[in-house]
This record gives structure tokens, C-alpha cells and sequence, in this order.
């Protein structure tokens, strides 16, 4: 088969208008996509969105538009549309059923982004990970433990697990278990342990700290300090709690934790038989 130049340059001729209209419409429409998908995502912050939805929103816009955008520049060029996306659409279904497991984890980060079970900047424990969330991704999610480990968790290994956010309430509560000696009165030491309970600075006044007697236990009397701290003041506050309380106690000369006990050891001579003079 000879090239025929000629008639390369004759379609070429009578396709240039189109050419260049495919063009200006590849230029314009992913100039438009850009533009409007980063208006929507600083609108979206401007009306307080968290920064992964909006984000999110913003590249799902941008490929929206660019789609569009093709799907403009193939009818310029005369090509049936319809029965590519036809085709595209048994191509695309043969991928995703290759790519069921990465496809979940899209799902799953949709998921995370709609409900919002925890945000950037949450304490949280989740699929036996402890440590704060990062970034949150439509893929995966990334967390940072307490010693500075990096954590890149698939987000479907995520929305299958219990989910505890130490940080979705601005406060939390203290539960500080105290045994007192038998020796000592209950009533003094409740009320000793609820007034520095309302004196330690970062104890909140409402609710109001209580403190309950749990129990008469063998090692002594049991009780138990609740007392409400702001959810990012909560491991100074309890430290603090829980030096003033020792303090007071020993200024007061109750002892803390079980009761010394002794010990005593009789010994016996062996066994007499039965019936034997002593």
C-alpha cells in the first residue's frame, strides 16, 4: 500500500477548521476545569468545609470537567460518541472487577469523607492503631502513633473496624480510682480528695467532680474520683490530680493502696501418733 500524500493533505485541508476547534476546546475546557474546580474548593473553605472534603470535591469536579471536555472535542471531530461510551463503559466494568480490592478502598475513603467518623488532627484508636490522623486520602488514611511511627492504613481495612475518636468532644472525663486503709475514715478522705479535686487548675466545674465509694475490698476502701478536663488537657490535668491527692492524704496520715500485713509463722513439732503420750 503507497502513501498517498495527497490526499493526506486534502483531509487535512478539510479538517483544519476542525482540528483547530478540537483544540481550542482541549485549551479552553481544561483551562475552565482548573479554575472552576479550585473556585469550588476555596468557596467550600469559605464556608468552613473541612479541608478533605473540599479538597476531594475538587479533583472530582476537575475530572468531571475534563471528561466533559473530551467528550465536546470527539462530537467536533465527528466521532460516535454514544457507542464509545459504550464501549468504555464494558471496559471500564472489566477493570473494576480487576480491581475490586482498590475500588473498596475508594468506596471506603467516599465513606470516611461523607460521615466523617474522625477529622485531620484526631486522636483516635482504629484497626489496632493508636495515634493522630494526618491526612486522610481516598485511598488510604495516615496516622502518626504517640513515638513518631508513620502508619498508611487502606481505608476498607478502616470502615470494617470500631472506630474510637479520643478527640470528637472538647472534654473529657478523669476516672481515678483511690484505696484508702480500713484505718482511715472514708468521709474525710472523700471530702480531702474532692477538695483538691476543685482546686487542681484544668479540673472543670461543670460537671462538677464526684467522688464514689465503690466498695469494701480485702486490700481496703475503694473509691473513685470523676472528674471532667478539657479533651487536650486531660494527661496534665490527671497528673496534677493525682500528686495534689497524694499530697493531702499523706499531710492527712492516710496511706494509699493495700494494707501492710504481717506474716507470722508458727512452727509445730511433727505429728504424734494417735493414741501416744505427749
Amino acid at each position: 500500500m503507497r502513501f498517498d500524500g495527497t490526499r493526506l493533505l486534502q483531509w487535512l485541508e478539510e479538517a483544519s477548521l476542525d482540528l483547530l476547534a478540537v483544540a481550542v476546546i482541549l485549551v479552553v475546557g481544561v483551562w475552565l476545569s482548573r479554575r472552576l474546580s479550585a473556585a469550588l474548593e476555596r468557596l467550600l473553605k469559605r464556608v468552613g468545609a473541612d479541608s478533605t472534603v473540599s479538597g476531594f470535591l475538587r479533583y472530582l469536579s476537575y475530572a468531571t470537567l475534563l471528561v466533559i471536555t473530551a467528550i465536546i472535542a470527539l462530537q467536533q471531530l465527528g466521532v460516535p460518541v454514544a457507542s464509545m461510551i459504550a464501549v468504555l463503559g464494558a471496559a471500564g466494568l472489566a477493570i473494576a472487577l480487576a480491581m475490586k480490592d482498590s475500588l473498596s478502598n475508594i468506596a471506603a475513603g467516599i465513606m470516611l469523607i461523607v460521615l466523617r467518623p474522625f477529622r485531620e488532627g484526631d486522636f483516635v484508636q482504629v484497626a489496632n492503631q493508636e495515634g493522630t490522623i494526618e491526612q486522610i486520602r481516598v485511598f488510604q488514611t495516615r496516622l502518626r502513633t504517640a513515638d513518631n511511627r508513620v502508619v498508611v492504613m487502606p481505608n476498607s481495612s478502616i470502615t470494617t473496624a470500631a472506630i474510637i475518636n479520643f478527640t470528637a468532644y472538647p472534654r473529657r472525663r478523669i476516672d481515678l480510682a483511690i484505696t484508702i486503709d480500713y484505718a482511715d475514715d472514708p468521709r474525710q478522705a472523700r471530702d480531702a480528695i474532692l477538695e483538691v479535686a476543685n482546686s487542681v487548675p484544668g479540673v472543670l466545674d461543670d460537671p462538677a467532680p464526684v467522688v464514689a465509694v465503690n466498695n469494701l475490698a480485702e486490700t481496703g476502701v475503694q473509691m473513685t474520683l470523676l472528674a471532667w478536663a478539657k479533651t487536650y488537657e486531660l494527661g496534665d490535668t490527671r497528673t496534677a490530680l493525682v500528686l495534689a491527692i497524694r499530697e493531702r492524704l499523706a499531710e492527712m496520715g492516710m496511706s494509699l493502696g493495700p494494707a501492710t500485713r504481717d506474716l507470722r509463722i508458727v512452727h509445730q513439732g511433727p505429728a504424734q501418733p494417735a493414741g501416744a503420750d505427749p
